[in-house]
């Protein structure tokens, strides 16, 4: 790997090797894992480049394709997997300055890779009030791109399901690794090679989205006293209320509120399980109306709340999805997290099973969403960490009661269990990175031609091959 010769054939594209933040940039949030800590706490790139163009990525690709270097895409840094990180050393692509957005018409937007959502979102309600589908809790910085290539789903997937929907992605434009890097327009079917693929088989330099409708959204917590189960119960009641517009419902047992939620916890009572919604203006007298009948007390209302009161709290996204565990980790070190499903159309008699469990252990957290078609849950539960074995027997016991696991302890594709990697997948591999220099890693029917893919297990972006 001969970095001296690359930086010289990429003169004029900003470059970085300063060892800081060469390492810096060589991170994501891996460290939600105690399990990956511990496997890539070592790892660093040799150089950051900073393309600030498609004809300048195009340089930088053929160049490190030259000379064998490999290339790590990375946005913001905010996902949770080691996706971004450079686990054979080489270039640490950031994208963060391909960040234009170019053009917003009735229904879509056409931005660079590098544009962080909350910006997109400010642009396109200035231009036509509108606004992105769904978004990560970590909207306020995720870059589009990063969100695309290792992310799934989060606020919004109450209503539109997730990244791996038909849909949900209108467009990508994608540069191949290759002596004379392609350009690739990818629609429909073909999307699905490159979601959540970490930049395993090609480099995002576009993306076009689908827009809906902006509202006013008013962040509402909502109290149950008796158990987890009520606001479980009233979460999956209030995501079937076809009339009521929310963007996010995300029940959460007792107590993680009053623990973790420091800014919050003046709102909370003790022993108190919630249910936090982000619900439109114009339907918030409708739903305050439902959560009544439902038994549930709104212990928080930004509608209605003084400034006083509102001073400082966080928007209630950042209670949500894995900002949870985020600010679980800031107390205690000792948190981390799993990522389940509970299916359609058992999802309550599981989560029942499911809390009770691991009591003192696992606390139990929901995120509601539309899955295929159908209202269930997914889980995003708090553990309290003590060894990888016994972190291992509870996702065992998880996936034994009907409950799939997606990993978060796990950096490659397949081991993960979002995306499943099956001879399509391998076939667009070869054709845009036929050395194997994009993301080394973290595709493991790349590395091991003996690795079955063939797997009976639960993806969540599925395999590309027809059903025969």
């Amino acid at each position: 790997m001969d970095v001296s010769a690359l930086k010289r054939d990429l003169e004029g594209i900003k470059l970085d090797d300063n060892p800081a933040i060469v390492q810096q940039k060589s991170r994501d949030f891996y460290w939600y894992s105690p399990v990956l800590k511990q496997q890539l706490d070592h790892v660093t790139g040799d150089l950051i480049v900073t393309p600030k163009t498609e004809a300048e990525l195009i340089r930088v690709l053929a160049a490190c394709h030259r000379h064998g270097v490999p290339v790590t895409p990375r946005g913001s840094g905010t996902g949770n997997y080691g996706q971004a990180m450079p686990l054979s050393g080489g270039v640490v692509l950031n994208l963060a300055e391909m960040n234009e957005i170019k053009s917003i018409a009735p229904g879509r937007v056409v931005t660079g890779p590098g544009a962080v959502l909350a910006d997109i979102d400010k642009a396109t309600r200035a231009h036509s009030g509108q606004e992105l589908r769904l978004s990560p809790s970590t909207y306020n910085t995720a870059s589009i791109g990063g969100f695309i290539a290792g992310g799934s789903g989060g606020v919004g997937s109450i209503n539109f399901g997730g990244l791996r929907d038909f849909g949900n992605v209108l467009r990508l434009r994608v540069v191949t690794m290759e002596a004379e890097p392609k350009v690739l327009e990818l629609t429909g079917e073909d999307l699905h090679k490159v979601t959540h693929a970490y930049g395993t088989n090609g480099i995002i330099t576009e993306v076009e989205m689908p827009l809906t409708a902006a509202y006013e959204w008013v962040d509402v917590i909502v109290g149950f006293d008796a158990s987890f189960m009520d606001a479980a119960r009233y979460g999956n009641a209030l995501a079937c209320q076809d009339g009521i517009l929310a963007k996010l419902i995300t029940p959460i047992a007792a107590p993680v509120p009053q623990l973790y939620f420091k800014r919050h916890q003046k709102f909370f009572r003790e022993g108190q399980s919630i249910c936090v919604v982000m619900v439109a203006q114009h339907g918030l007298d409708a739903f305050l109306a439902f959560t009544r009948r439902a038994g549930g007390e709104v212990i928080f209302n930004a509608a209605t709340a003084t400034a006083e009161e509102k001073k400082g709290l966080p928007p209630a996204y950042e209670l949500a999805w894995n900002h949870t565990t985020l600010r679980a980790l800031r107390v205690d070190p000792d948190i981390t997290y799993l990522q389940s499903l509970y299916p359609f159309p058992n999802q309550l008699a599981l989560v029942e099973k499911m809390d009770a469990m691991f009591p003192g252990e696992v606390f139990s957290h929901l995120e509601f969403v539309r899955l295929d078609g159908n209202i269930t849950c997914f889980g995003l539960p708090l553990v309290k960490f003590t060894t990888e074995a016994r972190l291992d027997e509870i996702v065992r016991l998880h996936e034994d009661n009907g409950c799939p696991i997606f990993n978060p302890h796990r950096y490659t594709l397949e081991e993960g269990g979002m995306k499943q990697t099956d001879a399509v997948q391998l076939a667009f591999k070869r054709e845009t990175d036929p050395q194997g220099l994009l993301n080394p890693g973290k595709m493991i029917a790349w590395e091991n031609p003996d690795y079955d893919y063939r797997s009976g297990r639960t993806f969540l972006f599925k395999g590309l091959q027809k059903a025969g």
